[in-house]
């Protein structure tokens, strides 16, 4: 874990050298997930805060995030938003809360990162309400032959520096015990929404 820390300090500058033009692109379908967040709101994998803008106004939020680097950049933002927002330093596999504290989980590029995936989402599943929802918004593998190959062949080499490409996410929701209620293609079968919820079993 030391190792994936210190990668994502590094990258904490560039994340927000390259963010604005990633919020131009996509910062439109980000708000309209993001407005469906409600409640004790929890941002799993905050980053340098970039997604504070597109949370609703009047809400009680936890950030999380596990770079300490991260978080700096991010305590810069978030005195900007309208409403309650704390950083917390921690890690998405091993989460600092009880069960049940969070009526809503949002993501945000964050599965690509998780060293391990289901253990992460099953974190976030231990700590949603019943009834609660998970708003996803990731890069994924795609469902296309060609481009899967294409992302299975790099991932070897972008995971040293930053995110895999190829992480089957919709499968990780499901095998960690949600139920996925809406999925919406935003770029390519690559960037997608999910929304899902918990599951009964």
């Amino acid at each position: 874990m030391e190792k994936q820390i210190k990668k994502w300090n590094r990258a904490a500058k560039s994340l927000d050298w390259a963010g604005p033009g990633i919020e131009r692109r996509y910062g439109k379908f980000k708000r309209e997930l993001f407005s469906k967040a409600n409640g004790k709101i929890l941002l799993v994998a905050a980053g340098t805060g970039l997604d504070f803008g597109h949370l609703p106004d009047g809400q009680d939020v936890t950030a999380v995030d596990f770079s300490p680097a991260m978080l700096a950049r991010a305590a810069k933002r978030a005195d900007s938003y309208n409403g309650n927002l704390r950083l917390l330093l921690g890690d998405i596999q091993r989460l600092p809360f009880p069960d049940i504290a969070f009526d809503t989980i949002v993501t945000s590029c964050t599965f690509c990162s998780v060293p391990d995936p289901v253990k992460g989402l099953v974190e976030l599943r231990r700590v949603l309400k019943p009834g609660g929802r998970l708003l996803m918004f990731e890069h994924v593998r795609p469902g296309n032959f060609f481009l899967g190959l294409l992302t299975d062949f790099m991932s070897p080499i972008s995971r040293l520096f930053g995110p895999e490409l190829n992480r089957r996410t919709a499968n990780n929701v499901q095998r960690a015990g949600f139920e996925i209620t809406r999925e919406f293609n935003v770029y390519l079968d690559v960037v997608k929404i999910y929304e899902a919820q918990k599951s009964n079993n």
